[in-house]
């Protein structure tokens, strides 16, 4: 029973077709050095790494915005139930 990778019987080739086969792997990206994969993992797990901090930014920033909209909240109503002066347009105020 042949083995048969890509259309090619890699029993008959011998070393040849070993060696073709690696370069082909190489090639189209299937086996990478070992140097290149720890490179991407280290890059994965720096962006992995800045993902959480910008979360955790992004939660402290909601819950401000939300403790600011709250006092906005009760400074609108608070102006709104102060008394209001009806004044004339043309009566000036004396600030002094």
């Amino acid at each position: 029973m042949a083995a048969e990778l890509l259309g090619i019987d890699v029993a008959q080739g011998g070393a040849v077709a070993l060696l073709v086969l690696v370069v082909l792997m190489v090639l189209t990206g299937r086996l990478v050095p070992r140097r290149t994969y720890d490179d991407l993992l280290k890059e994965r797990d720096t962006w992995q790494a800045a993902h959480r901090e910008s979360e955790a930014a992004r939660t402290s920033e909601r819950e401000q915005t939300q403790e600011l909209l709250e006092l906005s909240r009760t400074s609108a109503h608070a102006l709104q139930a102060l008394p209001r002066m009806a004044m004339d347009d043309d009566k000036e105020v004396d600030v002094r």
